[in-house]
């Protein structure tokens, strides 16, 4: 008896096996027939260059469908990342889009390039969030992508005070949960003798280092991809960085996921040449002054038009204008695009009462 219903689970699995089989090549001749209607959309549109016919609305109503549609069993995510490269992967098929993205390799602002745009592309290091403006300014680069702000660590206003010079528009928005692992070449925790990281990361792991690691030596350097390459090349040093990190340079995650928040998450922003149409979801960013042409309540007034057309703000950060002293501008995001009817009006009359009034960008709000 035992002896029959093994041979009929073997049937069954046989019979999965084959069934898998199938599904492979209609996944595969799909993926082909899709490629194919990339090529002719390229062809209907004329163009000779990956950038010209790069949608970033359109691939963000994509990734929505997708999302809709999910039921599982795959987590959402996997499903998400599988079709961004398949679009990666077609997009790419004469030339790959040049990425820009604050280095070096391995780092977490690489890992929010391949979320965004896949592996189909050609990721450029560079050592400065200056360099990533200033290459996609030249066209070296098609678009570049630069951190904005972190849910634990606050704003990168370095990338913030860059958009007060640069004609650049944000193209679009990464969130990336992050994730902080220790690594090495060790295979014991006893054997660290000093953990190297950015610090940052030192500081969102604070809390697990004092449990796990008390008397180890903390050593702050420039970059999580630094801390591990420190980790490769020296005898004893640990690095806490992203799991890309690991896989560059070779070491062993020893212990994943060591950050003292949960929900610690990086939001990048995607930065291009040009302004996209709305893709149904959207966020606008602004950078507005009053200067010194108002009393008490000036900013209350200058955004009293969002309220009354109901449009939702969702952050504000103020910085030094850099044109005289004590005077300062606003970064503004809020909720819609600027071909939105009720916020097309609210902007106009913000510009009209504005001494600065600059549309940063209007892009898809990140897909997760």
């Amino acid at each position: 008896m035992a002896s029959e219903d093994r041979s009929a689970a073997s049937l069954d699995l046989d019979g999965l096996r084959e069934r898998i089989d199938a599904i492979d090549a209609d996944i595969q001749r799909l993926i082909s027939e899709r490629a194919e209607c990339a090529q002719a959309v390229g062809r209907a549109k004329g163009f000779g260059s990956t950038i010209d016919f790069y949608r970033p609305e359109r691939e963000s109503q994509v990734l929505r469908a997708v999302a809709e549609r999910h039921q599982g069993p795959l987590k959402q995510q996997e499903m998400l990342r599988l079709f961004r490269e398949i679009m990666s992967a077609c997009l790419a098929q004469q030339e790959p889009l040049k990425i820009g993205y604050l280095g070096p390799e391995g780092t977490f602002t690489q890992q929010a390039v391949l979320k965004h745009f896949g592996h189909s592309v050609r990721d450029l290091s560079l050592a400065t969030i200056e360099e990533v403006f200033t290459e996609v300014e030249a066209g070296s680069a098609d678009f570049g992508v630069v951190p904005i702000e972190n849910s634990a660590g606050g704003t990168v206003n370095h990338t913030l005070d860059m958009f007060l010079a640069s004609p650049l528009k944000i193209s679009g928005e990464v969130e990336l949960r992050i994730r902080q692992h220790l690594m090495g070449k060790m295979t014991d925790l006893r054997q660290i003798k000093r953990i190297c990281s950015h610090p940052q990361s030192l500081q969102q792991c604070r809390a697990w280092l004092a449990q796990n690691l008390p008397g180890v030596e903390r050593v702050p350097v420039s970059s999580n991809a630094e801390a591990a390459r420190r980790a490769r090349d020296e005898e004893g040093t640990g690095a806490i960085a992203g799991e890309v990190a690991a896989e560059v340079y070779g070491l062993n995650v020893l212990f994943p996921n060591i950050e003292d928040q949960a929900d610690n998450t990086t939001r990048f922003l995607v930065i291009g040449r040009k302004l996209f149409p709305a893709s149904g979801r959207d966020k606008t960013s602004l950078l507005i002054s009053a200067g010194d042409t108002g009393g008490p309540g000036v900013l209350h007034q200058l955004l009293d038009p969002l309220a009354r057309n109901n449009i939702s703000m969702s952050r504000i950060e103020s910085r030094p204008s850099r044109r005289r002293k004590w005077d300062y501008v606003f970064f503004v995001d809020v909720q819609g695009h600027v071909d939105d009817p009720g916020l097309a009006k609210a902007l106009a009359e913000i510009e009209a009462s504005a001494t600065l009034f600059q549309v940063l960008g209007s892009y898809p709000a990140a897909v997760e």
